[in-house]
Formats: structure tokens, sequence, C-alpha cells
């Protein structure tokens, strides 16, 4: 692993469990998968308009690309990046799925409930992203395509999706370095087409670190991410801030 040479602070998300936060500009989060297999469901906003979101479709269609991986930039639906993808180590993830809901765990895995299993209870991608967005004053309305890290899915040319188990190993980790200040939602509950039969989620843990003064370059070399780039730092030239 590329250790930068200090962290901010880190955070460990257990399988099946939430968070979300303000990531800053100028930060790169890590996020790693810690037993291999997790999933990691997260959405992105902007922190001072939180009508500004992701947006898949911009996303893909402005890199002409299906997955997300290293060089590939986070979009937003006002033509800014919240992130670039700066390191990738399981080199795929997922951007079409969606997340699991109660109905798909419990028609997969049957029912787990707090009162039997504790912490250990049966939890869905989407209820723990609902939760983190209440706290925030955001609910159902702002669900909108996520992106499924760590995860693997292809596409036939019949258009039929296909997960492929085991695509990220213990020890995987993606690097995500920030150029807006971001309120970060993330669920790391299955995703909703993995075949195992038990319930059983990845836990992922979050580093964050100052980014590198060129840790973005490889994004840049699309042309749209250079646009989308300096659409960025206009908007905080604008407020008065370093750009």
């Amino acid at each position: 692993m590329n250790q930068p040479d200090a962290y901010i602070w880190e955070q460990h998300i257990p399988g099946g469990c939430h968070w979300s936060g303000i990531v800053r500009r100028g930060t790169t989060l890590r996020l790693v998968d810690m037993t291999g297999g997790a999933n990691a469901a997260v959405l992105f906003f902007n922190q001072e308009e939180k009508l500004e979101r992701y947006n898949m479709a911009d996303t893909l269609k402005s890199q002409h690309t299906f997955r997300l991986t290293k060089g590939h930039a986070c979009h937003s639906d006002m033509g800014r990046i919240f992130c670039c993808i700066t390191e990738d180590t399981s080199g795929w993830n997922d951007t079409v799925c969606g997340m699991s809901d109660a109905d798909l765990i419990r028609r997969k895995y049957g029912t787990g409930r707090y009162q039997e299993l504790r912490n250990e209870m049966f939890r869905s991608g989407l209820d723990g992203m609902l939760i983190e967005l209440a706290k925030w004053g955001l609910g159902m309305r702002d669900v909108v395509s996520n992106i499924n890290f760590f995860s693997k899915v292809t596409a036939n040319s019949s258009g039929e999706l296909t997960f492929h188990p085991g695509n990220s190993k213990a020890g995987d980790y993606v690097d995500l370095s920030f150029e807006m200040d971001t309120l970060m939602v993330l669920s790391a509950a299955p995703h909703p087409l993995d075949p195992a039969e038990a319930y059983k989620p990845g836990a992922v843990n979050m580093a964050a670190f100052m980014t590198p003064s060129s840790a973005v370059t490889q994004c840049t070399r699309i042309s749209e991410n250079l646009r989308a780039l300096q659409n960025t730092q206009r908007l905080y030239a604008c407020h008065g801030g370093a750009v």
C-alpha cells in the first residue's frame, strides 16, 4: 500500500453499517476493503448547496466509461467535480446497480433482527443511506444513482449484468482526492447482485490525508474533466477562497 506521511483522521465502518461526513477540498480519502468482497455504496453532495449532487449519467458519458477507476472523476449535476480517483487497486467500481433494499435483503438472506443479533442485524444499503441522509435534512428524494466502490459488474451485448465475486481483495483501496467541500454518505451493506448465500458484508476503513500536489494530473488528461475542474475552481474563486 502506498502509505501517506500522516493521516488526518480514520474511521472504521463495520460490514452492514453506514457513515456520513464532510470531506474538505484538498483532502484525499482512502477507502480500504478490510476483509475482501466489501461493497461501499456512496453518494456525494455539495456541502454548501445540497441540491448539487453526484450525477451518474454525466460522470459516465463525459468520460466514455461504464466503470470508474484510477484516472476518472466523479461529476456533479452542475458540471463540477467532487473528487478524482487517484489510486485504485481493485480496478473496477460499479456505477449502475444501485443499492439493496429491505425486501431484497429479506428475500436473499432471511430476517436478521436487532432483537436477536444486535449490531450483526441484517441491514440494507438503502436503509443505511436513508439513516445518514436524515442527519443532514435529506431523504428518499435525494437518493440518486450511486457508486458501489470495490464491486465489479459487467454487461454483455444483450445488456445482461453479471456480478464478479472476489473482485476486491482484503487490503485493496481506492483514493478519492476531493476538489469540492463534499458531504459524502456511505453504506457498507451487500451489493444488490452479490450471489453470496449468507449475509456477511465486508468492513470498510476510511483514512483522510492531504492530497499530494500532482495527484489529480491523470484525471485532467480527459478534456471534460479538465473543464469540470475549472468550473469547480471558479466556484471557490467567486466565494473569495483560494483556488
